[in-house]
């Protein structure tokens, strides 16, 4: 996984599809998943319209704890989380900020800044078909 401000994987299946493998790949890791935004519904009772759009909020405290204590400041990004939206045309993509790269910066030591990557990259993983 590249330092990139954004990863981007454009999913190969539709949008409630692209939901399940994720949710189901969060849980087969052993992972918690601690909440889902679904903002097109936020945006419904505003009485505004949205594309199909959710954040899912995941983790396990036994992966970003060691990393939290080394650097309290990281606990503002932490769990993981991870986008899932239709484009306009019509495609599901999912987006998240890489987490070792944001974990670099923040100033948490090598060893550690890399522990979270593997927690995305079956994200990715999860979608290829």
């Amino acid at each position: 996984m590249r330092d990139a401000e954004l990863h981007e994987t454009l999913s190969a299946y539709d949008f409630e599809e692209t939901l399940a493998r994720l949710t189901a790949a969060i849980a087969q890791a052993g992972l918690m998943l601690f909440a889902r935004f679904d903002h097109q519904a936020g945006a419904r009772t505003a009485g505004l319209d949205m594309p199909p759009t959710t954040v899912l909020v995941y983790g396990h405290a036994k992966g970003g704890t060691p990393i939290m204590q080394a650097v309290p400041q990281v606990a503002l990004d932490l769990p993981l989380r991870v986008l899932v939206r239709q484009r306009e045309d019509g495609r599901t993509v999912i987006a998240f900020h890489p987490i070792g790269a944001m974990l670099r910066r923040a100033g948490v030591a090598e060893a550690l800044a890399g522990r979270l990557d593997p927690a995305q990259q079956m994200l990715v993983k999860a979608l290829a078909g």
